[in-house]
């Protein structure tokens, strides 16, 4: 299927690995210019070379997304770098879950969960997505159009013992974007999210969702199959290739009519 998103201009979030450099890696395949950003200067510099090795544009944008002002200068420099304007495509990807705490792992319960972590999940989930849309939709609304789509999480359409303000956080951004496809739809910008449960990928140094794991060898992932049906016979975990497919049909004019809507990219994890 034809994307038509040649000399398109994408902003990713969290672009530095897993989920994030998969859709730079694609949006780059399909003639996108991308701004890769991440925290880390060396995950997103590594990425952006990654794809000018392969033929492609990308600049890296580095920079702490819960920082507005540090943002906005990071925006502007990469742009200027990329010889662009505005961007077409957003893709808010960066987020952050609660910290495990020692014992097996476990998240903690919300009474038992610090204040300050609160904070994070909160910053990184919530206010850098309104942070980077408030950004790119001016741009946007001048050049008479745009895509934004936002990775969420199946917490934050269920709730999840355990990830009670990650939860919350993440069901923050579905009603934000619901709220903001209203508003401009007459701008011709879509807004739409997508909905993961457990990723593998590369990014992950051991456990249940590393690449290298299988139900063979790791018996908690052999458990975590379980709860998503058509893992149950592939037998893996989600993998960023999986997303990106969704997320460049949303980024897409193939998805003109479509806006507002979550989507589940998690193995019927949760099925509304």
């Amino acid at each position: 299927m034809e994307l038509n998103l040649q000399d398109k201009t994408a902003m990713v979030t969290g672009g530095g690995q897993g989920v994030g450099r998969r859709l730079c890696l694609d949006f780059a395949a399909e003639g996108v210019t991308v701004l890769v950003n991440d925290l880390f200067a060396e995950r997103a510099q590594k990425v952006a070379e990654e794809i000018q090795a392969l033929g492609g544009k990308a600049v890296p944008m580095v920079c702490d997304i819960t920082d507005y002002d540090a943002l906005e200068a990071a925006f502007a420099g990469a742009l200027k770098a990329a010889g662009r304007e505005h961007v077409d495509i957003l893709v808010n990807n960066a987020g952050v879950t609660p910290e495990r705490r020692a014992k097996g792992g476990i998240p903690p319960q919300f009474l038992d969960m610090p204040m300050d972590d609160w904070r994070k999940v909160v910053d990184l989930n919530v206010y850098a997505v309104m942070y980077c849309c408030r950004l790119v939709l001016p741009g946007m609304r001048v050049a008479g159009g745009g895509k934004i789509v936002s990775i969420m999480s199946e917490a934050g359409r269920a709730g999840e013992a355990g990830l009670a303000v990650y939860s919350g956080a993440k069901a923050a951004i579905l009603g934000f974007s619901k709220a903001i496809a209203q508003e401009h739809g007459r701008d011709r910008i879509n807004v739409n999210v997508i909905a993961l449960g457990a990723v593998s990928h590369e990014g992950i140094a051991n456990g249940a969702l590393h690449p290298d794991a299988t139900p063979e060898n790791n018996e908690r992932l052999k458990k975590m199959l379980r709860a998503y049906p058509i893992a149950r016979g592939l037998e893996r975990l989600c993998r960023p290739e999986d997303i990106s497919g969704a997320v460049l049909y949303l980024a897409s004019d193939r998805a003109a009519y479509v806006t507002g809507q979550s989507l589940g990219v998690s193995g019927g994890f949760v099925m509304i």
